[in-house]
């Protein structure tokens, strides 16, 4: 195979992927370990895709097929530490919180240690995450249907739960962001997710700079509706695009 025609196919089977670990693409073209990061790198440089820890995500900006969570895992994992380190920051004892499903929000459950807290959270990794933790820690999960792309417990029965629940914070997270709205993949994890930051005095958006600037299937709340959104630092163009409508800690 010529050297164009493996950056096409590379190109290719990221965009079919959405994200691409290098061992398989690896094993998909018979080509060496080096070879295939040497190949991501140029095709970074040339705009036409992104690379992440552990291989490559697409740069297309409504992707079809939403990430497994596995995959979201993968991608861009020292931003989310960054983020979460930054959103513990801002939790007090003795506060009622609620968290949300995704892996960064995962990712400051593992950093949480507080002597008085209570939290409701609708994701499975959370709660393990959190009901491990010493201190007083108190931990609620939410039932109903679970999705299992996601790990998020959805729908009738978590939805009437959360009504009668409030929270001084709720974090969250989404899979895009573009404009004014925040997006996601499904309606049903959406109005889920909304109810939850209706009742919530501050509510506070965990995202990496990729999801700036992408689509999704369904806009479930507004930037200007919430207290801040939780970025990483080094992408200025892409958190200058988000503090148009809402406050960026960075």
């Amino acid at each position: 195979m010529l050297k164009e025609e493996r950056l096409d196919a590379i190109v290719t089977l990221v965009d079919q992927k959405r994200v691409i670990k290098v061992n398989d693409i690896v094993d998909r073209l018979g080509v060496s370990d080096m070879t295939v990061r040497r190949d991501l790198t140029e095709l970074e440089e040339a705009g036409r895709l992104k690379r992440v820890h552990g291989g490559a995500q697409t740069l297309n900006v409504y992707r079809p097929e939403e990430l497994s969570h596995a995959d979201k895992q993968i991608i861009n994992k020292s931003e989310k530490k960054e983020i979460a380190q930054k959103a513990l920051k801002l939790i007090q004892e003795d506060e009622t919180i609620y968290l949300g499903p995704g892996t960064t929000i995962e990712l400051l459950a593992e950093i949480m240690n507080f002597e008085n807290l209570r939290v409701v959270t609708n994701c499975l990794p959370v709660f393990q995450t959190l009901r491990q933790k010493k201190g007083n820690i108190k931990v609620y999960l939410l039932g109903g249907e679970m999705r299992e792309l996601t790990k998020a417990f959805f729908g009738e029965i978590t939805n009437k739960a959360l009504q009668d629940m409030h929270f001084h914070r709720a974090f969250f997270s989404s899979n895009a962001v573009k404009g004014n709205e925040i997006m996601t993949a499904t309606i049903e994890e959406g109005q889920t997710q909304a109810i939850a930051l209706d009742n919530s005095v501050n509510r506070y958006l965990l995202i990496d700079s990729s999801k700036v600037e992408k689509e999704d299937f369904y806009t479930y709340y507004n930037l200007s509706d919430i207290t801040a959104v939780v970025m990483n630092q080094d992408d200025y163009d892409m958190y200058q695009k988000v503090e148009k409508e809402v406050q960026v800690i960075v």
